[in-house]
């Protein structure tokens, strides 16, 4: 599906990707966990075609991709829910997915936008209820519902999420990563960039490790999980302080990620 040969990248002067190798097979969540300022968004945009590859390759179904761009990649199934959010606060949320769908219209016509709508609505049936409101009058959780439903408005082969569960309580954690396991089930292919490392290796079938743009290490959810220094410095496990703050806040993290196991067993 997405395979990134040696990629390098960054923001003009500025070198952040070195040498990535990746890949993400149909069908699957791929974990890109990592600090922040380790390259993870900056990886995100260079997939999504909004930073250039200096040097490197970018093949996506078969396609060489790393010179086409966004519009291009969007129509041949690839899409991107950015880090923030970044929702049209002025417009509706109606509007703000017919946005999204605008490199797409003219070949699809408007009656497939609005079923599109109507399907990411099913998905995120809050929304239904607010699509005459301007976005920016929605909730962090359902911003980041419009986020990730704007991303879906095109039928994406694969979808990159960067940080979708940035800022969320941990109850409307639980439901992203939920929906995130159900796109999996839909046969979408994803690439989840997230700080929540403990919740996202449970989730994924496989994951990388970058730092200072370099992936340093990679292998199955599971396995990386299990080790200790991928634990230590991700996880905040071993060399965390043992105060009563971060014992407390521990608890309700342990709570939360048990509370996904069981919804993921339901499913």
């Amino acid at each position: 599906m997405l395979y990134l040969a040696a990629v390098e990248g960054g923001y003009r002067d500025l070198v952040v990707l070195r040498g990535i190798d990746l890949e993400v097979r149909a069908g699957e969540i791929v974990a890109l966990i990592g600090a922040n300022g380790a390259g993870k968004t900056t990886l995100a945009k260079t997939i999504a075609g909004l930073l250039p590859v200096r040097r490197g390759a970018i093949h996506f179904a078969g396609e060489a991709v790393e010179r086409l761009p966004p519009s291009a990649r969007i129509r041949r199934g690839m899409a991107h829910a950015p880090e923030g959010r970044q929702i049209v606060a002025g417009l509706t949320v109606a509007d703000n997915l017919r946005l999204s769908a605008h490199v797409l219209r003219r070949r699809r016509g408007s009656a497939w936008v609005n079923g599109r709508i109507g399907a990411v609505c099913d998905l995120f049936p809050p929304l239904r209820e607010r699509l005459d409101d301007a976005a920016g009058n929605l909730s962090g959780g359902q911003q980041q519902m419009l986020a990730i439903a704007r991303a879906l408005m095109t039928e994406p082969k694969l979808l990159v999420l960067d940080e979708p569960s940035l800022g969320l309580a941990p109850t409307l954690v639980l439901e992203i990563f939920r929906l995130i396991s159900r796109l999996r089930e839909a046969g979408i292919a994803i690439l989840l960039s997230e700080q929540n490392a403990q919740m996202t290796l449970r989730i994924a079938d496989r994951a990388y490790v970058i730092e200072m743009g370099r992936i340093t290490l990679h292998g199955s959810g599971r396995d990386l999980l299990g080790r200790a220094d991928v634990a230590e410095r991700y996880l905040g496990v071993g060399a965390a302080s043992a105060s009563t703050d971060h014992d407390a806040a521990g608890d309700r993290h342990a709570r939360m990620v048990r509370g996904l196991a069981a919804i993921l067993e339901d499913d």
